[in-house]
């Protein structure tokens, strides 16, 4: 497990999951708390076979938060639907409009330099002001939204204990009761005045014939703020590493824009933003014969599996036209990812427009890429590139 604390594993974990694949497709972590789950087959059981694996699951010594993704059926089906018709592709479709101005100015901010950090100046920036206006949050409290949202995205680093997981752990806390302070004087507005948001919807939502109490709106809003942002983030920056890294496949979506589409589902494979979910069994169970006790902690290695070279020709190769490309980059069953359609539709609007209006687009150095701190996502920290100055 030390393996993937390195920051040359977080940038390039593949080579040791086809190692670990290679010895078997579900291993344990040295001390038996933890088991991997490695292959395309059994990651895909693990994530959707709610009958077997619990999403209840926590690192050892912690509990499971109380959001929508670590529920089981029938509470996660209740909770799914108070959200649900806002991430329908027919709802995020009317977005595009928007998203494309607010890409149009980012870029404007930095083209006339030539270079920039591509996480903190865009990638960061765009999904944060979308999900940032869809809950109807004002402009003035959004720089806010980035500190919450690491804090909460740290807490995967609580599976490694010690110092370093019990400071991620207060720094959670303390966001989490920011968040609850900020959210006390913003949820009484939208009771008075109702308006067309998320906010309002989870303020006016029913489950079980019962208003959410202050708690469930917290955690929906933690929930929703950090699926909001950080798959997009990493999936802008990850495909654009992709391109850099594949000149040949740059060439092929410059001469074929219609290749976008499947361009990103490659990325979504090939450098997966989630690594890895968390599950627990609820009974003993056997996989590839190893038996899993019941009540331990399984990682769902999202990332090995979509380089499952038994249902993926070539996986090493990245093929911006692959198909098919059953990927389960955003999972898979009743927990597949409610954010999915906006993810796909602010990757097919950010990056042709940074692939055209970038030129000459390259990275700053030759210096190894920062990558993510945490354990289950995968992505650079910083990313900085440069271009051919340009007009707005």
């Amino acid at each position: 497990m030390l393996n993937f604390i390195s920051e040359d594993m977080r940038r390039n974990p593949y080579p040791l999951y086809a190692q670990m694949r290679s010895v078997s497709p579900v291993l344990a972590v040295p001390g038996g708390e933890i088991w991997m789950i490695l292959d395309y087959e059994g990651v895909k059981r693990a994530i959707h076979d709610h009958d077997t694996f619990s999403s209840r699951a926590a690192p050892p010594g912690g509990g499971p938060l109380d959001w929508m993704i670590f529920t089981d059926p029938p509470r996660h089906t209740k909770l799914r639907s108070v959200v649900v018709k806002a991430f329908t592709p027919r709802s995020i479709a009317g977005l595009e409009p928007r998203i494309r101005e607010l890409s149009r100015e980012l870029v404007d901010r930095t083209i006339e330099r030539g270079e920039m950090d591509l996480c903190a100046d865009y990638a960061v920036q765009l999904p944060i002001l979308v999900i940032a206006e869809m809950l109807g949050i004002p402009l003035a409290d959004r720089d806010r939204f980035k500190r919450w949202s690491d804090a909460i995205l740290n807490l995967s680093q609580t599976i490694g204990g010690g110092e370093e997981g019990a400071r991620a752990a207060r720094e959670f806390g303390a966001a989490r009761e920011e968040i609850r302070a900020y959210l006390a004087g913003i949820l009484p507005e939208r009771r008075r005045a109702p308006e067309d948001d998320l906010l309002t919807r989870l303020v006016e939502a029913e489950v079980d014939g019962e208003r959410l109490v202050e708690d469930e709106i917290l955690d929906f809003f933690l929930l929703l703020l950090l699926a909001g942002s950080e798959t997009t983030t990493n999936l802008i920056t990850n495909a654009i590493l992709c391109l850099l890294d594949h000149p040949s496949e740059l060439a092929r979506l410059r001469a074929s824009p219609a290749l976008w589409p499947s361009a990103i589902e490659e990325v979504l494979r090939y450098r997966s933003p989630v690594q890895a979910v968390f599950r627990a069994p609820r009974r003993d169970v056997e996989m590839h014969g190893q038996p899993i006790p019941a009540g331990k902690l399984v990682l769902a290695m999202i990332g090995s599996a979509n380089r499952d070279p038994k249902v993926f020709e070539a996986p090493e190769r990245f093929d911006v036209g692959r198909d098919p490309n059953p990927h389960v980059g955003f999972g898979h069953g009743i927990h597949f990812c409610i954010g999915a359609p906006l993810a796909r539709l602010e990757a097919k609007v950010a990056l042709p427009d940074l692939v055209s209006r970038l030129e000459g687009l390259r990275l700053a150095s030759n210096a190894p890429w920062e990558p993510r701190k945490t354990l289950h996502v995968h992505g650079p920290t910083r990313l900085p590139i440069r271009f051919e100055p340009g007009r707005r």
